[in-house]
């Protein structure tokens, strides 16, 4: 069951990465400082002070950032690989009694892959906010994308099978609204 757990908020953190990098960052530095989620013990680094400082003010620069025009662009394009890679790391941390190889290649796949996912749609939503609306929807975005990381951050860490089923639900409205947009076309 521990198992089971480990992986659900990985893969919501993951979720969560793909709306905002640090930001789920964060509330795992502060889960695991807190005691509320144990890491691997490779990765017990992150709920130290400095981590939490660090990534604290690293999820305020990038909240702030998000809402300035040009640079969310800039960062959309920085971001993406970042995304796979603190996707992958969430994954790899919280993953408990599972042979290394089997970690690494459920924090690849499920981890890397959904976070790479969303992030590589929500820079497309926003580079379509940017060409209908000339980039005055783009606060607007960024607000959802922020909450959204959040809030998913917070299911991953406190109820990991809900923040599995918005996951799933996140898939499919993303489904349903490139479907759409394609149509259109």
């Amino acid at each position: 069951m521990e198992t089971t757990v480990s992986i659900l908020v990985g893969i919501g953190l993951a979720a969560s990465v793909g709306f905002r990098v640090f930001v789920p960052l964060f509330g795992l530095s502060l889960a695991a400082h807190f005691g509320v989620i144990p890491l691997n013990e490779s990765w017990e680094w992150i709920g130290s002070n400095t981590a939490l400082l660090t990534l604290g003010i690293a999820s305020i620069v990038e909240i702030i950032a998000y809402f300035i025009p040009f640079l969310d662009h800039l960062l959309d394009v920085i971001t993406i690989p970042l995304a796979t890679i603190a996707g992958t790391a969430v994954m790899v941390s919280t993953v408990a009694n599972l042979d290394p190889t089997i970690t690494w290649a459920l924090a690849i796949i499920a981890g890397g892959g959904t976070a790479t996912a969303i992030k590589t749609s929500t820079s497309t939503t926003r580079l379509a906010s940017t060409g209908t609306t000339a980039g005055l929807a783009n606060p607007l975005v960024s607000a959802v994308e922020t909450g959204t990381s959040i809030g998913m951050s917070l299911l991953a860490i406190f109820i990991p099978i809900l923040a599995i089923l918005f996951v799933i639900l996140i898939f499919w409205l993303l489904f349903i609204f490139f479907k759409l947009f394609k149509t259109k076309k």
